[in-house]
């Protein structure tokens, strides 16, 4: 088997034309660009994506940018020029999918709604990422994770009973969004070899929101108890959350009544288990306070190092609570690449973390080879020689500079084309 060479990623050969900028588009197309996809991203003369202006800078390059547009070529485009828009016209026969996050309308206002390329470029995958999608009473209103984050629910869920609702960590919205966008792509991408047609994937940061909502939306419709904060604690299950040791605070998962035994003995109480107020996970979620007391005062003996060994040795799900810097030295996330270099320009490298995705037999990214994020506009002259093949950049015949794809019918048989995988 280890003779077998490895298939380069999953989606090599898919083209990926990514109009999106800051967050939820950038991640989308970068994990299809860790998948193997060419994604080319079309950006705004002078500026590029909004994030090239975000800190931290490393030699004046974002650091922000770097991360999240690995992977890719850059192309910038004036899209009022007729020259420039021919050109994305010629990106449009070549491309297989399309990614946008801009609010609905604009891509129309340019020229290059779903409508319209779903006529001209038929085996076009148009991927948009919005608040709200595009429909419904609040499809105009603009819509950030923060925003999403707060109309979504999960503010409303996250921090202590007695505190203030609170964002969550990471830019859940965002993230949360972009993962599924990639899931519709990829299942469009599919659908198109049966039956060689493109479609629209429509992408709202709040419906995604709503998705990720776990067991919330169930609870309160049948307990009819409006679900609050719980602190670091899981609401249906104990114990499942940090405790207090010698040093530092631990995390244990033991979410049913044989971890919750084990755990018992790893602690060296085995009356513990044997309790009447803790027989069963729905008497340890309601007796919660008085578990967390009896479980603390074994805990407390000793360190959190002592304790996280003594119950891995028995099997319990637990762990530390790492601050960011432990990832990139932590063994597990090492030893499955998790851990990659990314570099601009300058050429000054990066870390961050890598692609999770692992599929047997497919090239995996070189960890010790630094991944590039691409300078505005640096690929342009390569695509469009690509495009243009032995003609100049601006070598366009006169009837192409005229006109925009708006009032110029797109009816050769190069635009009626559709395309498989």
């Amino acid at each position: 088997m280890d003779d077998i060479p490895l298939k380069k990623g999953p989606l090599s050969g898919v083209t990926v034309l990514d109009f999106s900028r800051v967050l939820a588009g950038p991640y989308c197309t970068m994990v299809l660009a860790d998948l193997g996809a060419r994604v080319i991203k079309v950006e705004k003369i002078g500026t590029g994506d909004d994030t090239r202006a975000f800190g931290p800078f490393i030699e004046k390059e974002s650091a922000y940018f770097n991360c999240f547009n690995r992977h890719k070529e850059s192309i910038v485009l004036d899209i009022k020029s007729p020259r420039d828009r021919e050109l994305l016209e010629r990106l449009f026969d070549t491309a297989d999918v399309l990614v946008e996050n801009f609010r609905p309308g604009v891509m129309d206002r340019l020229g290059y709604g779903a409508e319209r390329l779903a006529k001209t470029h038929p085996h076009l995958i148009y991927t948009s990422i919005s608040g709200f999608g595009h429909s419904g009473p609040y499809k105009e209103f603009p819509g950030y994770d923060m925003v999403v984050q707060a109309m979504g629910g999960i503010m409303s869920l996250t921090g202590w009973p007695d505190g203030e609702p609170a964002r969550v960590g990471t830019s859940f919205g965002d993230l949360g969004a972009a993962l599924f966008a990639v899931v519709g792509i990829v299942s469009a991408l599919y659908s198109r070899t049966k039956d060689a047609q493109g479609t629209r994937v429509d992408i709202g940061m709040l419906d995604c929101q709503a998705a990720l909502m776990e067991t919330a939306l169930a609870r309160y419709d049948v307990e009819g108890i409006v679900p609050n904060r719980t602190g670091d604690s899981h609401p249906s299950l104990a114990p499942f959350e940090s405790f207090r040791t010698k040093d530092e605070k631990i995390v244990i998962a033991a979410g049913n009544d044989t971890l919750f035994m084990l755990m018992a003995d790893a602690l060296e109480m085995p009356a513990l288990a044997l309790d009447p107020r803790f027989m069963t996970n729905d008497l340890r979620c309601k007796n919660r306070p008085e578990m967390v007391i009896e479980i603390e005062k074994a805990l407390k003996q000793e360190s959190v190092t002592h304790w996280i060994d003594a119950l891995n040795e028995v099997g319990v799900p637990c762990a530390p609570i790492n601050t960011i810097d432990k990832l990139f030295d932590h063994p597990q996330l090492l030893s499955r690449d998790m851990i990659v270099q990314v570099e601009g320009p300058s050429k000054v490298p990066l870390r961050t973390a890598g692609n999770p995705i692992k599929m047997h037999g497919h090239e995996e990214i070189d960890v010790n080879t630094p991944l590039y994020a691409p300078g505005l506009g640096e690929h342009r002259e390569r695509i469009l020689a690509e495009l243009l093949g032995n003609h100049g950049a601006y070598d366009l015949p006169a009837d192409k500079q005229a006109g925009t794809p708006k009032d110029t019918p797109k009816n050769t048989p190069k635009n009626q084309k559709t395309k498989k995988l």
